[in-house]
């Protein structure tokens, strides 16, 4: 993936190139188009053209914050630089890095930042953290900019009840899990499942950023003693949370009036949204892995 493309409008492709090579990018002449082609494959733009360019071509393709290029637009007259698409999410960021490099005016509107107050985004990544129910943000950042939100920090293991409006940050991982078991399954079984389930999906038991499971299961003492014994993290979802908003695999969770458990739960805390394996049943166990 190209992380950052300076495009820019031809009577501006001199400063583009300057700027691509203050700030490491690649530069890309602006045509019809061009935004199409790099929104799925940059994670950052910058633009030296009018807002209202970018904005409309932007707009049909906008579909997640999560997972949308941040997008910083350079004025004409060369003097600020706007961040109108993921803000929190890179964007900001983007626009202190060009202030450094080149002496632009970040023009900031996230209102967190925009009032001195850090976002649960950003202090995510300035804690190399992941935020699970993105969802939350919303509420929890308003939560901030009105100085009604706390943050508390709970030493592991342990557990974590919480509302809607209260984001969950861990240790980053690029992985999540989702687990089903029946009930009574051991400890023992439950880890070998998790073992079997990595190895058959390349990856290692560090690259997990949390483990998540349906509300049902958390009085499970074996599914509480693996993740305690694997010194991880789990979070287990309201059957609101475990939408079939994806194309799930048929599973025997639709007695219990769910779409699944290993798959839409693993699904409904990963950043991309993406199954990089569906579930696999190991015994009495069931696991599905998402980015």
């Amino acid at each position: 993936m190209n992380r950052t493309v300076v495009t820019a409008l031809p009577y501006f492709r001199e400063k583009g190139e300057q700027i691509a090579t203050a700030v490491g990018a690649r530069f890309i002449p602006y045509k019809a188009g061009l935004f199409t082609e790099l929104y799925s494959s940059t994670e950052r733009i910058i633009a030296i053209m009018a807002a209202g360019i970018v904005i409309r071509s932007l707009a049909p393709l906008m579909t997640d914050k999560w997972t949308d290029p941040a997008v910083v637009v350079i004025s004409p007259d060369m003097k600020y630089a706007i961040p109108i698409l993921g803000g929190h999410h890179g964007g900001n960021d983007l626009a202190y890095l060009l202030q450094e490099k080149c002496g632009l005016i970040p023009v900031i509107t996230t209102a967190t930042e925009a009032t001195g107050k850090d976002a649960v985004e950003v202090i995510a990544k300035s804690e190399h953290l992941r935020i699970i129910n993105t969802s939350s943000t919303r509420q929890a950042n308003a939560a901030i900019l009105t100085g009604t939100a706390g943050i508390y920090r709970v030493s592991e293991p342990g557990m974590v009840i919480a509302g809607p409006g209260v984001s969950f940050l861990v240790a980053d991982g690029r992985y999540s899990v989702g687990i089903g078991c029946r009930l009574g399954t051991s400890a023992d079984e439950i880890i070998s499942a998790l073992s079997s389930a990595f190895e058959n999906a390349g990856i290692a038991k560090n690259d997990v950023a949390i483990y998540a499971s349906a509300a049902l299961k958390s009085h499970e003492p074996g599914l509480l003693d693996a993740v305690r014994t694997l010194g991880a993290n789990i979070i287990f979802l309201q059957p609101s949370d475990l939408k079939n908003d994806f194309s799930l695999s048929e599973s025997a969770a639709t007695r219990f009036g769910l779409a699944g458990v290993a798959e839409p739960a693993a699904l409904a805390v990963s950043v991309r949204h993406q199954l990089i394996m569906k579930k696999q049943v190991f015994g009495n166990v069931t696991v599905a892995i998402a980015e």
